[in-house]
């Protein structure tokens, strides 16, 4: 596990007074994750957030009055530039997509293992963004139709050049419908950048578009 001395304060944001304890639990068995703040939906979360110092808040995505799609909007609207990872369960695969495109940062199973949570806090603090693999699962499934849409074979050619971890994040943004501008908001990086990410992909997976892109991705058990 990686160790890191400056202190990251962080938020919970969950309905269910248990999961924000057992995340909490969690929590208090590293050094350096601190659990600064609670709240049980996003209305009290964005009156925390005008307040409190955070670097990571870690949110539902389904609680009452405003859900964590619509706080991941408002926070949007209001230039809020705290990474948020949304908390989700197996079930959860449609509104997973609507909260990358709404700028959630990383996505974790509420069973999280202590590693995993740790891993995934510092990686969007530090400006990264994490989809655990088990999410990244259910997101494919979200493409049986796209598969439909897809005139030819994906192409059958060995990949000689592997990807890079930039590359790979990036094609699981893309799996989850980010716009190349979106992905730039997402990683810190400029629009061209992301486009010259994106032609890195097309040619080292040996296909002509996007779509193709993430279906070979997946055959190929890349993301």
């Amino acid at each position: 596990m990686t160790v890191t001395t400056t202190p990251i304060n962080i938020m919970l944001v969950d309905d269910q007074n248990l999961v924000r304890e057992g995340i909490k639990s969690l929590l208090n068995l590293t050094d350096h994750i601190r659990t600064v703040a609670e709240a049980s939906d996003g209305i009290e979360a964005l009156e925390i957030i005008a307040q409190q110092e955070l670097d990571v808040i870690l949110m539902d995505i389904r609680m009452p009055r405003l859900d964590g799609i619509e706080t991941l909007q408002r926070m949007s609207q209001q230039t809020i530039q705290v990474p948020v990872i949304i908390l989700t369960t197996f079930d959860d695969h449609d509104l997973v997509l609507n909260g990358i495109r709404s700028g959630a940062k990383g996505f974790l199973l509420k069973d999280v293992s202590l590693e995993s949570l740790v891993e995934a806090i510092e990686t969007v603090n530090r400006g990264d963004t994490l989809i655990q693999p088990a999410v990244t699962e259910r997101l494919i499934k979200g493409f049986d139709d796209l598969k439909g849409k897809v005139e030819s074979k994906v192409e059958d050619e060995p990949i000689e050049a592997p990807l890079s971890k930039r590359e790979i994040e990036i094609l699981r943004l893309l799996a989850g419908g980010y716009s190349n501008k979106e992905i730039s908001r997402a990683i810190f990086k400029s629009e061209g950048t992301i486009k010259n990410h994106v032609s890195n992909i097309l040619f080292k997976l040996k296909v002509r578009d996007r779509t193709r892109a993430v279906l070979r991705a997946i055959e190929q058990g890349i993301i």
